[in-house]
């Protein structure tokens, strides 16, 4: 089976779902002032911080449907811990769906944008989605370092450790219709 770049943005939309999760069960454990305080991050603290994940995805997911970009930033963030996490869980889900259902060519066009200087320019879609994937991942590293410091167990949610799980939810669906 070919392995193409929507095959491979559509799982790793799927990863960047299964990884919040194990990040959010992780600091589910941690309580709303280990949360909402000041841990010396780039976006202060660990819930400003997997919020910018949001903002960023939607900005760019945005951006790649040629959806107008008027809505400003502080408009995405979602102060409530349960409705930023279901935020993030949708979000992710949405892309997958979204690029489950562009045509091939999509993956090697190109999309127009303006960037934070309010400059026009221009990115490769794979490129755009490169950056979605490898921004939440880099982002969760940085929660992950503060939740242990702040003694929450670490979580696992590297890809391989998906794709592990992912071949025994398979392996368990093969088996259980063979019963």
């Amino acid at each position: 089976m070919m392995n193409t770049l929507k095959k491979h943005f559509v799982y790793q939309a799927d990863y960047q779902h299964w990884a919040n999760d194990v990040l959010f069960t992780a600091v589910d454990l941690l309580d709303e002032a280990a949360r909402q305080g000041n841990h010396g991050m780039v976006f202060e603290n660990i819930h400003k911080t997997l919020n910018h994940i949001l903002v960023v995805t939607r900005s760019w997911m945005a951006r790649l449907r040629g959806e107008s970009q008027n809505t400003g930033r502080e408009e995405f963030y979602v102060a409530d811990w349960k409705e930023l996490k279901n935020a993030l869980r949708l979000e992710f889900r949405e892309a997958q769906r979204w690029l489950e259902a562009q045509p091939e060519s999509f993956f090697d066009g190109q999309v127009d944008y303006t960037n934070t200087q309010e400059q026009q320019s221009q990115i490769w879609v794979r490129d755009a989605l490169t950056h979605i994937m490898t921004h939440a991942a880099h982002l969760r590293g940085q929660v992950t370092s503060i939740i242990v410091r702040l003694g929450a167990p670490p979580p696992e949610m590297d890809f391989i450790a998906y794709k592990r799980e992912m071949e025994k939810s398979l392996e368990n669906l093969r088996s259980g219709n063979k019963a």
